[in-house]
């Protein structure tokens, strides 16, 4: 039984955020990795306090969610899994449940996990970027386009998923010339692992995920194409503030 319209996190409230950047004062000294490293632990330590003493509390999703950001990322699935034999319409958990496999390396888990929330929650722009990202490691390129156009429809403000569309989809500004690389690039002599490399080198990002977006076209598994088109997204991602 799919979960009420409107509901996108299911059953329960979403995880608290644990926040570990410095509050108060404008002028207060930036938090460290090292604090960060504290806070974390700190709430951790709180939340399996919380849950030994309840056992049911939904609390389990915000503890997963911890264990994902310091790597205990297995801990993370199965206290997840475990939530959700309980609560199994708690699509906040199955999203960081999701997350938890795209971090251990697990992709075909993880894709399954976000079919069960896409078809209950279609709208769920969350959801669709980690299909995006789930499709982008599997060298999926025409499904990863397509969640990143629906995430970008679903979240205008989703600058990340603009950004990466771009330049997936080779779009340029209106009115900007084609480099001369960009032409030598309508030769397929030229789409190999290593022109791509030299790209980036160069600070052609456009160019390097033009290559390497070919690449996978032709072969979704290599390897090599899947992390040049990584580091090229990498380079052009917009910086998150705060």
């Amino acid at each position: 039984m799919a979960p009420a319209s409107g509901q996108a996190h299911g059953a329960g409230p979403p995880p608290e955020q644990v926040s570990t950047a410095t509050t108060g004062d404008a002028h207060a000294t930036p938090s460290t990795p090292s604090d960060d490293r504290t806070a974390l632990a700190s709430a951790i330590r709180r939340y399996e306090e919380r849950l030994a003493r309840d056992p049911s509390s939904l609390a389990f999703a915000t503890l997963a969610d911890l264990y994902r950001k310091v790597g205990r990322v297995t801990e993370a699935a199965t206290l997840c899994r475990n939530g959700l034999q309980r609560v199994p319409h708690y699509t906040t958990a199955r999203l960081i449940l999701a997350k938890s496999l795209i971090a251990s390396g697990d992709l075909e888990g993880a894709l399954a996990e976000l079919r069960v929330i896409a078809e209950a929650t279609p709208n769920d722009a969350q959801c669709q970027r980690l299909l995006a990202e789930v499709h982008r490691g599997r060298g999926d390129v025409d499904a990863t386009v397509q969640h990143l156009k629906t995430a970008a429809r679903l979240d205008p403000a989703d600058r990340e998923s603009r950004a990466a569309l771009a330049l997936l989809t080779a779009e340029r500004p209106a009115g900007g010339g084609e480099s001369g690389i960009a032409r030598v690039l309508r030769d397929d002599t030229f789409a190999t692992v290593t022109f791509g490399t030299i790209c980036l080198e160069q600070g052609l990002v456009e160019e390097a995920a033009t290559v390497f977006t070919r690449l996978l076209r032709r072969d979704p598994a290599s390897h090599a194409a899947r992390e040049g088109l990584e580091q090229a997204l990498r380079a052009r991602a917009p910086r998150k503030r705060g």
